[in-house]
């Protein structure tokens, strides 16, 4: 049973891959990592070397993933940032080949396309692939807020705004990061999971640091949970545990880069597990229950 990722590799960092492959091996599940990219680091840095893969060579390892055979017992499906509408395209026939070869397979897409305080940094073309080619295919997407918004043509500013957005799309399982809304605490970051008859919603301290890659780490934790067998609920939680548990070690070392290696531990038994509290059907933000923490 192995789980393919299609994303970025960085030679420094944890980003893309870097941040998927090593916390879905460390619960024990194979992972065939395919690249997109091959960048020095990310490009957050002063300098950045590398570049986006051509999407032919992209085209041949994936197919030779099929010729390995890897798509038959593959659970999950993960892709997140592509680089290039190119790839794109690659992907796209690749997924659909994989969902015909394996009915089981649920494909993970992660829209990465932008952050709200950078604005998009993927062009017109490979947002417009994700649109109309990438998340019709996927089972599961895991947007940001601002990527959510893109995907939808809505800005929602309320709980019941962002589940009514979500269902839109008419997907098995919608989970957005990083939620700003009305009538929420500033100085937490709420994740939400939106099925078409459920939604849940998790909220964690906000933390001084923002390394690179959470949401790739968040992605391949969610993933992992789903293979285990954990429901949606059960998943986000775990999820965001596991992501706040690295991000805490990062902020007490005041690294540049998440400290996921030396907060492994931490990441895979959080001290605190925090349960997500479902979302009533007509939610209003300012009468949700609050999200609270458990000792594991």
């Amino acid at each position: 049973m192995t789980v393919i990722s299609i994303q970025s590799q960085v030679v420094h960092g944890h980003v893309g891959n870097n941040a998927a492959v090593f916390p879905l091996q460390a619960r024990g599940i194979e992972v065939a990592a395919v690249p997109t990219t091959l960048l020095s680091n990310h490009p957050h840095y002063p300098s950045m070397r590398g570049g986006v893969l051509d999407a032919e060579f992209v085209r041949g390892l994936l197919i030779g993933v099929e010729e390995r055979g890897l798509i038959d017992a593959c659970p999950v499906l993960i892709s997140g940032y592509l680089g290039s509408a190119e790839i794109a395209a690659v992907v796209i026939d690749f997924v659909r080949r994989a969902k015909a070869r394996n009915p089981k397979l649920l494909y993970l897409c992660d829209p990465v396309m932008g952050d709200a305080d950078l604005g998009f940094y993927v062009n017109e073309d490979l947002r417009a692939l994700f649109c109309e080619g990438l998340v019709p295919l996927a089972d599961i997407i895991t947007p940001n807020q601002f990527e959510l918004e893109h995907l939808t043509g809505r800005s929602p500013a309320t709980v019941e705004g962002m589940v009514a957005a979500a269902r839109g799309l008419s997907l098995s399982t919608v989970v957005v990061t990083g939620v700003q809304l009305q009538g929420l605490p500033a100085d937490l970051l709420q994740t939400l999971a939106i099925e078409p008859r459920a939604a849940w919603m998790v909220a964690t301290p906000r933390l001084s640091c923002r390394p690179a890659g959470t949401g790739d780490l968040f992605t391949a934790l969610f993933a992992a949970a789903l293979v285990e067998g954990r429901a949606t609920a059960d998943a986000l939680g775990r999820a965001v545990s596991g992501v706040h548990a690295v991000l805490e070690e990062t902020e007490r070392r005041q690294s540049y880069e998440m400290a996921l290696i030396a907060s492994v531990e931490r990441m895979l038994r959080p001290a605190h597990l925090f349960v997500p509290a479902s979302i009533p059907p007509r939610a209003d933000a300012a009468h949700l229950p609050p999200a609270h923490a458990a000792s594991t």
